[in-house]
């Protein structure tokens, strides 16, 4: 029989799940509120340097006051986040899911101004573009200057960086899209190949192989060599590496540098020989301050890749600009954006003009 209160002990079972549900969700405020948001920063930049000493001199901060950070982010979290010792920094598996979910926090709180200011702005907006240094297309210079005229209220800036901080910066939300190589892809992002360039190696006026026509790659073996600092086999110029490998081109590195311009200014200075884009010094080979070497038949090809995040909100200037760059891109023959096309084979002239 009923005790009269009109419950049973299913209504007493739901009493006790709801009243735990509301413990629940009153540590959960109370975590929340508690939780000093900056702990979260110094944890992320902690993970992204790979040591406590290294985030405190980007945070410019002292070490044993990061340290102190990450101890009472542990605290309050009640999970060990990096296993640290004499020579020891790992990440535990409870830290690299927090750094992840702190990545995307980061990511979207940096976003919040761009996307408030496209409220107030309507129409006009920013466009945040990140690339390597060499990028060098129609395709996108084209995509600017149709795109300026549609929107001219629309804002830019354009940074160049490594192919690494490329595609970190837009796994990070700090950039509405990216142009760089590529070697491992970052999961979560979008990969599109914008163009192929070729890579050859190039000599300036003051090499004694310049001018002339009857060099094989054995000829380029001891030469002194200038590069890219990403020229390795784990880097994004691994097929140019690749070549120095096969060909055993193992000269002496007198100069590298994460820029186009320092390379080749490297190599007019007689630094050394070193590879470049074919058709970005197109006109240096044309006017005789560089001379192509071998090989001539397969030169090293890279793909050039539009990297673009999902996961970020762009505003509407963003979503329209890399709308308008994968539409020019869809338009353009495949053939078409394999840079140079037709390949130019090995040198014929060596009457080059003098230059000052």
């Amino acid at each position: 029989m009923g005790d009269g209160s009109g419950r049973g002990l299913d209504d007493l079972s739901d009493a006790s799940d709801g009243a735990d549900a509301l413990d629940r969700l009153a540590a959960l405020e109370r975590f929340t509120r508690q939780l000093d948001w900056n702990l979260l920063r110094t944890f992320m930049m902690i993970v992204q340097e790979g040591g406590i000493t290294r985030a405190a001199d980007r945070m410019l901060l002292a070490q044993p006051t990061v340290s102190n950070r990450l101890k009472r982010l542990e605290r309050q979290l009640g999970r060990r986040l990096v296993e640290r010792g004499a020579g020891t920094f790992r990440v535990t598996a409870h830290g690299d899911l927090l750094y992840r979910e702190c990545v995307e926090i980061y990511g979207n709180i940096s976003r919040l101004n761009v996307l408030l200011r496209d409220i107030r702005e309507e129409i006009s907006g920013h466009v945040s573009i990140v690339m390597a240094s060499h990028v060098q297309t129609p395709l996108l210079d084209d995509v600017l200057a149709e795109f300026h005229q549609r929107h001219p209220l629309v804002t830019f800036s354009i940074d160049v960086t490594t192919s690494t901080d490329v595609t970190q910066q837009v796994q990070h939300k700090t950039a509405s899209c990216g142009v760089c190589l590529v070697y491992d892809r970052v999961p979560g992002l979008r990969y599109e190949v914008l163009f192929r360039e070729h890579f050859q190696f190039f000599c300036g006026r003051r090499n004694p192989l310049f001018g002339r026509t009857d060099l094989t790659i054995a000829d380029l073996r001891d030469q002194p060599l200038v590069s890219f600092k990403t020229d390795q086999l784990s880097g994004v110029l691994r097929p140019v590496a690749l070549l120095r490998t096969q060909e055993r081109i193992e000269g002496r590195v007198v100069g590298t540098t994460s820029n186009l311009e320092e390379v080749r200014r490297m190599i007019l200075a007689g630094l050394g020989i070193g590879p470049m884009p074919m058709h970005v010094v197109e006109a240096d080979v044309r006017d005789g301050r560089l001379w192509p070497l071998p090989p001539y038949d397969s030169p090293p090809a890279v793909d050039v890749y539009l990297i673009t995040n999902p996961a970020a909100h762009l505003n509407r200037a963003e979503a329209a600009f890399v709308e308008a760059l994968r539409e020019k891109v869809a338009a353009t023959p495949a053939r078409e954006r394999i840079y140079p096309y037709p390949m130019p084979g090995r040198p014929r002239d060596t009457a080059a003009p003098d230059v000052p």
